[in-house]
């Protein structure tokens, strides 16, 4: 036995020395962010103004919300707020994957909606189609891939999980491949690869920063006016509208979109069902010819892991592969610093994982690490909400599906600032939020409780523990 221990001592810490040698230099900034093709920031707002519609927030959920508001009604006045810069938080941070799925997945869809998911599955592809279309539309050159998205399994246990997915989701009628082993690892070469469920039209693959961006500057052309740096301070009812307060101007507006994603929201409700959680992720230099052909993936489909503390990664334009997920970082109070998006033992622990992945590129550095914060609720997937009688709406919870899911939210809050009405605002998915995080320190705890209790499922072959299985009885569907 204590040869055993020796022997797996020597290995952690050889791994160790081998992750540290590939994650020196990394820069500390976004990959996606770190970009020439950046646009010249938007000027502040200054004095006093008024509007038809108020946006807060140019992530994905506030441009789609500005750009439909203006495609909608060309004469409504729209105004798009940024505190920093167009995408600079999570839709500049992730790792491309833009899904058809409104409900986080069919299995926690079947959870939480199961008496409307076709319908959920049906407007999860139209609402697919139409961001695929937006992005032909006006141009958007964001390295649009609609390549599918790979489950794969990397342990026995995930076999059956994944196989039981495949029946779920062929009975839903979705375009999906089974690939057995020797299939999945000759589609993309790794040892770790034991079966792969391959989702062929649910997800496309993208260079988040350059479609947010694209779509800002669509929004611009239709008449949106944007201010960048740009921080709302407070947003009060003012007769019958809203005032929105920032550090140099105050603005009048009729209805007001709120899409601030994990950043503390301007509403009580918004806070306590949201909670900000780091996710890190690596992006490797690009690869060589010979490297390519020992790894494959000539089809760029996305992949995750099956299991729950799980990876995902996918390989880009420039020959690169993003390599992200397993940690998922709680900091006491809902806490948000700059700080927080660097972990250098998160780094090294997805280094490592990288090289137990795909073993055949030892050697390979990374160019970039950086972390986000992905806006976590209970539910894992996208609520509304509104306030100051219906005159302020909001769209949040994506817990990392936002990529695609945001137009979608964009497109539920402006129905419901428009008085509602109509198949979209009457679905469960949109009139029902989830149930609120507890207040601190109970907060930290049952983050902290869950995530570990994940990481026990996954070394005792998928067993979930007797918190786990609390939680699934009271529906919150903790699964990833």
């Amino acid at each position: 036995m204590r040869t055993s221990g020796a022997t797996a001592v020597t290995r952690r810490t050889a791994d160790a020395v081998v992750a540290t040698r590939a994650l020196a230099g990394a820069s500390p900034l976004p990959f996606w962010l770190d970009s020439p093709q950046a646009p010249e920031p938007a000027t502040p707002f200054y004095g006093r103004d008024e509007c038809d519609l108020a946006v807060v927030g140019a992530g994905l959920t506030g441009v789609w919300t500005a750009l439909l508001a203006k495609e909608h009604d060309p004469a409504r006045d729209v105004v798009l707020l940024e505190g920093g810069r167009v995408g600079w938080q999570a839709s500049g941070r992730n790792g491309g994957f833009c899904m058809a799925t409104l409900t986080h997945g069919i299995n926690n869809g079947l959870s939480h909606f199961p008496e409307e998911l076709e319908t959920l599955d049906r407007l999860g592809l139209e609402n697919l189609d139409e961001v695929e279309r937006a992005v032909t539309r006006y141009g958007v050159d964001c390295d649009w891939r609609r390549s599918g998205e790979i489950g794969v399994a990397i342990a026995p246990w995930q076999v059956d999980e994944l196989a039981s997915t495949r029946d779920r989701m062929v009975a839903a009628g979705q375009n999906v491949e089974w690939l057995d082993g020797p299939a999945m690892r000759a589609e993309i070469a790794s040892p770790t690869y034991l079966a792969g469920l391959w989702n062929k039209d649910g997800c496309a693959m993208v260079d988040p920063a350059r479609l947010v961006w694209g779509l800002a500057r669509a929004a611009r052309d239709l008449g949106v006016r944007l201010h960048e740096h740009t921080r709302v301070e407070k947003l009060e009812r003012r007769g019958a509208g809203l005032l929105l307060t920032t550090p140099d101007g105050r603005l009048a507006a009729r209805r007001v979109m709120l899409a601030t994603n994990a950043c503390p929201g301007l509403l009580p409700a918004m806070r306590r069902r949201v909670v900000p959680v780091y996710d890190q992720a690596l992006m490797t230099e690009p690869l060589s010819d010979d490297q390519w052909a020992a790894v494959g993936w000539p089809r760029y489909q996305g992949v995750g892991d099956a299991a729950n503390r799980f990876h995902y990664y996918r390989r880009t334009a420039d020959g690169r592969i993003l390599w992200g997920g397993y940690d998922a970082i709680y900091h006491y109070g809902n806490g948000m610093r700059p700080e927080f998006e660097q972990r250098p033992q998160t780094f090294e622990k997805l280094a490592a994982h990288f090289f137990t992945t795909f073993p055949q590129l030892a050697g390979v550095r990374f160019t970039h690490a950086w972390g986000g914060a992905v806006d976590t609720c209970t539910r894992l997937c996208q609520f509304w909400g509104t306030a100051h009688g219906g005159r302020v709406a909001y769209a949040l919870g994506y817990t990392g599906n936002g990529v695609g899911e945001s137009r979608f939210g964009a497109l539920v809050g402006l129905r419901l600032l428009d008085g509602g009405g109509g198949e979209l605002t009457g679905l469960k998915l949109t009139t029902t939020q989830p149930m609120a995080w507890p207040p601190e320190p109970l907060r930290l705890a049952v983050v902290d409780m869950t995530s570990w209790s994940l990481g026990r499922a996954d070394a005792q072959e998928g067993r979930r523990n007797l918190w786990l299985r609390t939680l699934d009885r009271l529906g919150l569907g903790f699964d990833s």
